[in-house]
């Protein structure tokens, strides 16, 4: 469940030197479990509120749902949330598990009514699957091909109603054919700062421990957006704060706790700043390929691309352009650097398409 780990308030205290089965409760358990408890999406809660609503009165299984948007927000969250609120048993898989049309068949065939079918990282099934998945979303029915060559045999196997859950970080990845058989889409946004502040707070208040008010505001202020990373965060201060002995987390507690776990104050960690001084140091401010950039800062070229550049374009700290990735104004005053009267980009040659 790469997707949806450990996203919002509840468990047992969480200063206590309990067990290690105590504190997987516990992460278990920092997931809210009902839209009510939800906190954040409002536009995506009500919507589904609605479908839900509609499908209990009419007494039949949900439409299906598809889930987008970056990782961390609660898309694995909702699809518990949804089984909970249908009074439905739930089913996980992921799409890199089912590469073959024989995995999703195995999965399907042993369906119940109004069971729930979430699959994490969809856009990663493979194209057997995923055509056998249309009909069976669609028509409840799934043909299994027995035999091979001219002795091939096709049995229709009849599906009972079921609700696929459907969650990818990369929407424009999925088929269109796949996309459009859902009935329900929501794009889940980052959080404000202040919903990240409310995640906080439950989540503090249900684990016993003593935030105050300017604490909440800066964990929050460096999560990055993401309900995820301020759980993370606050259980990370949560073990400063034991080890110190500090009773109660401020702001100067917070910081200093998050500065000790290498969290600055607009939420970078070691990796994203170790791209920006790359940037800087080594190529002026760039443009540079992104595999020259990834074996400067000792990463491979998917983790620089997945984990530190979306947040750091978001912020505005990298550009991307064609001939590469690009540090901007901010990215030098955030390092405390000055940036040089002339960028470096005349210096560098024209870069591939598979550099940039």
């Amino acid at each position: 469940m790469s997707e949806a780990e450990r996203e919002e308030a509840g468990g047992s205290p969480l200063v206590s030197t309990g067990t290690a089965g105590e504190e997987k409760q516990l992460e278990a358990a920092l997931r809210p479990k009902s839209l009510e408890h939800f906190v954040g999406q409002p536009t995506v809660r009500n919507q589904l509120s609605l479908v839900l609503e509609s499908s209990r009165m009419r007494d039949t299984a949900a439409d299906h749902v598809l889930l987008s948007g970056p990782p961390g927000l609660g898309k694995t969250t909702l699809a518990m949330i949804i089984a909970a609120e249908m009074a439905a048993p739930l089913r996980i898989s992921s799409g890199p598990a089912i590469q073959h049309a024989g995995d999703l068949a195995a999965i399907l065939s042993s369906l119940t009514e109004g069971e729930v079918l979430f699959i994490d990282e969809i856009h990663r099934m493979s194209r057997p699957a995923e055509e056998m998945l249309y009909m069976a979303m669609e028509d409840f029915r799934v043909d299994i091909i027995v035999g091979k060559g001219a002795g091939a045999t096709s049995i229709p196997l009849e599906l009972p109603g079921f609700t696929l859950v459907g969650a990818t970080t990369r929407a424009g990845l999925l088929p269109g054919p796949l996309r459009d058989r859902f009935g329900f889409t929501a794009h889940l946004e980052y959080y404000s700062a202040e919903d990240l502040e409310r995640v906080l707070r439950r989540s503090a208040g249900m684990l016993d421990v003593d935030v105050t008010d300017d604490g909440f505001s800066e964990i929050a202020s460096r999560s990055r957006g993401t309900p995820r990373i301020a759980n993370r965060l606050l259980r990370r201060v949560r073990d400063w704060a034991l080890v110190k002995r500090v009773d109660q987390v401020d702001h100067q507690a917070a910081s200093e706790a998050l500065e000790t776990y290498e969290v600055d104050a607009r939420g970078l960690d070691r990796l994203d700043r170790a791209v920006l001084q790359a940037l800087c140091t080594a190529f002026r401010g760039g443009p540079v390929g992104l595999s020259t950039l990834a074996v400067i800062v000792g990463e491979e070229t998917e983790t620089v691309e997945t984990v530190a550049e979306p947040y750091l374009v978001r912020e505005g700290f990298l550009a991307r352009t064609p001939r590469g990735r690009m540090a901007t104004d901010a990215a030098w005053r955030h390092l405390g650097l000055t940036p040089p009267a002339e960028p470096a980009a005349e210096q560098q040659l024209p870069l591939a398409d598979s550099e940039s």
